[in-house]
């Protein structure tokens, strides 16, 4: 059995039986003014952190969202996108689609400003989206491509790429593990379609979005997730597995390579009331300035009174570009 095959039967079975642990999710359930969540959507929540982002939803955008699960998040976007169709939910497990539909009417009941019309849930495959070009404004998957070795995961990036209108966002969150898997672990499709043995280390991860073409990176949280031990795994050592929330931005691609923020800041000391680098950067003096890592990489290169902090994996917007 391939491990996609094993991916559909995992998922066929905890939409018909939901599965509470099978994942942890690393962010609280959104609470916002006149949203209920039912309680079977945050029983089928199977994710590792959350894509949605107040942030991301300005002006009702279209929002595709792949891996629909019990249809908590695609909930949460139409609390933001309100019209018909607004939302498209797309699953390759029927049993899957049958059970957030059927969630989305409990949704419907206890949510008076919410239709189930706002959402379109779809048949389809992320290698393969039933989605016209460039027509989304924001895409997202939540502990979905870590399943997918790297063929298939670059496959579905450009997809993801494909469909994003120019400027668009593809938010995800997945888990990461800078250990080396065991091979033993790596070749077992269970795990795989539990989200465990697919994590990859950040730099990778981050690499297989620039190659998809994505010129902006933003990296908003990096938590611990699970660990691999050998008392219960095929490992000789303790294996950390974190989960990350990244926002890759469909910005053309920068001559001197894309623009990654993961929580760099920098703040000028010197004597002057401000510092100027001569590449659009200002800083005023000890005032902090959120900057990518290619910007601090610079700053840091001029000997200059600037400090440069640590990268935090908690970026919230604003900065140098």
């Amino acid at each position: 059995m391939s491990y996609l095959n094993a991916t559909h039967k995992l998922y066929t079975d905890v939409a018909k039986s939901p599965d509470v642990g099978l994942c942890c999710t690393t962010s609280p359930v959104w609470e916002l003014p006149g949203l209920s969540v039912p309680k079977i959507m945050q029983e089928m929540n199977y994710g590792c952190g959350t894509t949605v982002s107040a942030s991301d939803l300005s002006h009702e955008p279209k929002v595709l969202y792949v891996g629909v699960g019990g249809g908590m998040e695609l909930l949460q976007f139409a609390y933001f996108s309100r019209r018909p169709a607004a939302v498209i939910g797309v699953d390759a497990v029927d049993a899957m689609l049958e059970a957030c539909a059927s969630n989305l009417k409990l949704a419907q009941q206890e949510n008076e400003w919410f239709d189930e019309s706002y959402i379109d849930l779809r048949k389809g495959d992320a290698l393969n989206l039933p989605i016209h070009n460039e027509s989304v404004d924001v895409a997202a998957q939540n502990c979905l491509f870590n399943i997918f070795k790297q063929e298939d995961l670059e496959t579905a990036l450009s997809e993801m790429f494909r469909v994003l209108k120019p400027h668009g966002r593809l938010v995800m969150s997945d888990p990461i593990c800078e250990t080396p898997l065991p091979q033993s672990i790596r070749d077992n499709d269970e795990m795989r379609a539990a989200c465990l043995s697919g994590a990859i280390s950040l730099k990778a991860y981050l690499n297989a979005l620039v190659n998809a073409g994505f010129g902006t990176i933003e990296i908003r949280a990096r938590r611990p997730y699970r660990v691999l031990s050998p008392k219960h795994h095929n490992t000789e050592t303790l294996i950390p597995i974190e989960s990350v929330e990244v926002c890759a931005i469909k910005d053309p691609m920068p001559d001197d390579g894309p623009c990654i923020f993961s929580g760099k800041t920098a703040i000028y000391y010197g004597d002057q009331d401000y510092f100027n680098d001569g590449k659009g950067h200002i800083l005023i003096t000890n005032q902090p300035l959120a900057i990518c890592d290619k910007t601090a990489a610079a700053l840091e290169a001029l000997d200059a009174p600037i400090y440069i902090s640590p990268s935090t994996y908690h970026y919230n917007g604003g900065g140098c570009c």
